[in-house]
């Protein structure tokens, strides 16, 4: 089933016959394969791992797929299609990456729905684009077009990136964001009370859902000989994670992870200030399949240390599997858990 976005992306095939075509930050779904019913040749940028995952088994000699912030070369394409994000300052770097891959006069194509902040392109369009004008109206969603006037400027990670130093309870860290990862520039107040009750951890450590590392800069702050393993399924967060590590001049392991599936045997300890939504809908399941996953990574005696807000019913699932449940601080807003398991 193709997202309304991508629907309408298909209404408007004849601008895509016979061309080498770069999507950038696709759906979920397959949209990049049915291109093929209309373009010569079409490469796939995912940031989002899962839906990288759903797109690899359709990969061909005229589908390449690659997974990341960037393409792994410097070619040339005839269209660019974005799928605009929520994230109005990561469409800007999008817009960039797709000028930096077109040929001269090619066409970018940019596609969103009515509330996601697609009217902004206009006002937002670079010089080295001309004025994007609306090409078509449908399913909830606009699609623009507009046309590589100029040479669009190298892509470089430092230009996108916000740096600041963090004060968390071991100490002053600097945290590197890029655009399109959720940062206050301040502690947030669950991860602020995850790391006010630290555990002592050893050995190797999985941090789920890094973001940019907040919680692995503090957690090797205060413990340094700790093997860190840092997960998430943003590329541009593990990213930030990375440069993160690197300003603080930590060590860590980064990869993406679609959940705890890429990972693997298993770890002396869990943290994590873990996601709990799917898309913009808050869901248990996703708590429930953290929780039941966790216990498959643990060895015997291993901690697993999460915040979670009040109102997510993890207690019954971590009583399950853990056989116990053990809350060790709490407020208003969030609770810490912190079991061994045993089992």
């Amino acid at each position: 089933m193709l997202t309304n976005p991508s629907q309408l992306i298909l209404r408007n095939s004849n601008l895509f016959e016979n061309q080498n075509v770069l999507v950038l930050n696709y759906e979920d779904d397959r949209l990049p394969k049915h291109l093929l019913d209309y373009a010569s040749k079409v490469t796939a940028l995912a940031l989002d791992f899962h839906h990288h995952l759903q797109m690899e088994p359709e990969a061909c000699p005229e589908l390449s797929l690659f997974f990341g912030h960037s393409l792994p070369n410097e070619e040339l394409f005839d269209t660019a299609i974005i799928y605009y994000p929520k994230a109005k300052a990561l469409a800007a770097y999008l817009i960039n990456l797709a000028g930096q891959h077109l040929k001269p006069g090619g066409q970018l194509v940019v596609v969103g729905e009515n509330k996601g902040g697609i009217r902004s392109l206009v006002k937002q369009a670079p010089t080295y684009f001309d004025k994007p004008f609306k090409q078509d109206n449908a399913r909830h969603c606009l699609l623009y077009i507009s046309e590589l006037i100029n040479q669009a400027p190298k892509v470089r990670l430092t230009d996108w990136v916000s740096q600041y130093q963090l004060h968390t309870p071991q100490g002053e860290v600097t945290v590197c964001n890029l655009v399109g990862v959720f940062s206050e520039k301040r502690l947030d107040e669950g991860t602020k009370l995850l790391l006010s009750n630290l555990p002592n951890m050893k050995g190797r450590v999985l941090d789920f859902g890094c973001g940019a590392g907040v919680i692995t800069a503090a957690l090797l702050k205060a413990q340094p000989k700790l093997q860190v393993e840092c997960v998430d399924i943003n590329a541009m967060a593990l990213a930030s994670c990375e440069l993160t590590l690197e300003a603080n001049n930590f060590t860590a392991t980064t990869y993406p992870s679609d959940g705890l599936a890429q990972t693997q045997d298993k770890f002396d300890g869990i943290i994590s200030n873990p996601p709990f939504h799917d898309g913009l809908k808050s869901t248990p399941e996703i708590a429930k399949k953290f929780v039941s996953d966790s216990v498959k990574k643990l060895r015997k005696g291993g901690v697993w240390h999460i915040v979670a807000n009040r109102h997510l019913a993890y207690s019954d699932t971590i009583e399950t599997h853990f056989g116990q449940v053990d809350v060790i601080a709490e407020n208003n807003k969030y609770k810490i858990y912190s079991n061994k398991f045993n089992r």
